[in-house]
């Protein structure tokens, strides 16, 4: 994978000769690869003396609050006003982990296209439809922290400036898309990435207690309603879904990142390849599917939910009611009589 060859960087190492004002943007309702993504250029970028602004559409997970830099990161559902600023402002926009300028949220779409920065895209989906500058997108890697990992390490001459607090950002992004490299971790770049960041010092055992070792009691009761009272197993496809309606969230204190993953226990079932986790929201309902193999829920994503993501991880918004959408989700799998029949799975 030759993304980051000295053409390719030419043109961004041209922008920053110039550049005052560095703006990094991710995805509405971001996740660990995100926030890391753009965590770690901003610690690179503010480190080099360039005035480096942070904007997340909405807040983070708990989980991910303790985050090097995430407290000079501006929270745009917040500061609305100043997110766009910073958008206008900007001599260089990199735009992190997402391959579509609405993932960003409907208020913040028209402000990153038209902002007349030289923009950067750096991720790891499938298909991107962002006009920038300069692109380096490909899904041969775990998550787009990889990616910004090479980007640097080619930006970074004497090999000292990615630093302890670049290096931990990167790392929680590798971990977090990859399941604690349970998946989508086969490639040998990934390790030795992961041997340089701990050369720079990163404890993994302590990141590992801060993501996955700090949730609420919240979380714990939503997963326990949902394992016990809201799994369907429907063998004769070798697949499983979990939902959550909007009353179960309320009574259990739901708060952002509690059901982060819960999507993944339905591929521990023996002979299980594919499922689905259904979240009831005001207005529509959030669809995470995952699978193993060779099942690819990207096209099934796309094809029937209007959504996407990677092979075997995809996600989308349905607008409809959860009823409607259980049982329109239970149709389709008729469609995969056999492609998901069980005699494929022994």
């Amino acid at each position: 994978m030759r993304l980051f060859t000295p053409s390719r960087l030419a043109p961004v190492k041209e922008a920053l000769k110039t550049a005052k004002n560095i703006a990094i943007i991710s995805h509405f309702n971001p996740d660990g690869d995100a926030v890391g993504s753009s965590l770690a250029l901003y610690q690179y970028f503010h480190n080099e003396g360039f005035n480096t602004n942070v904007i997340l559409p909405n807040s983070v997970s708990e989980f991910l609050r303790w985050m090097p830099g995430l407290k000079q990161a501006t929270i745009a559902e917040k500061s609305m006003r100043t997110a766009k600023k910073i958008l206008k402002e900007a001599d260089i926009l990199f735009i992190v982990d997402m391959n579509a300028l609405h993932r960003s949220g409907p208020s913040l779409e028209e402000p990153i296209k038209t902002s007349r920065a030289f923009k950067v895209l750096i991720d790891h989906h499938l298909s991107p439809v962002i006009e920038c500058n300069a692109q380096f997108s490909t899904t041969q890697t775990t998550s787009t922290c990889e990616l910004v990992y090479q980007f640097l390490d080619k930006l970074d001459a004497d090999k000292t400036k990615i630093t302890l607090e670049v290096a931990t950002c990167i790392y929680v992004g590798i971990i977090t898309d990859t399941g604690s490299l349970s998946y989508m971790c086969n490639q040998p770049a990934t390790y030795s990435i992961i041997g340089n960041l701990m050369k720079k010092g990163i404890d993994g055992e302590a990141i590992h207690r801060k993501v996955y070792d700090n949730y609420n009691e919240s979380r714990i009761k939503l997963l326990g309603l949902c394992l016990s009272q809201r799994l369907k197993i429907i063998r004769d496809h070798s697949t499983t879904y979990m939902y959550l309606t909007k009353k179960d969230l309320k009574d259990n204190n739901y708060v952002i990142g509690d059901t982060e993953g819960f999507v993944n226990y339905g591929l521990s079932l023996k002979g299980i390849q594919f499922t689905a986790f259904f979240t009831e929201r005001d207005d529509r309902i959030r669809v995470s599917f995952r699978s193993k193999g060779n099942f690819d829920v990207n096209l099934f994503a796309r094809k029937h939910f209007n959504g996407g993501g990677h092979k075997n991880a995809a996600a989308a918004f349905w607008y409809d009611t959860l009823e409607n959408t259980l049982k329109y989700f239970e149709t389709i799998l008729k469609e995969y009589d056999q492609v998901l029949h069980p005699k494929n799975f022994v």
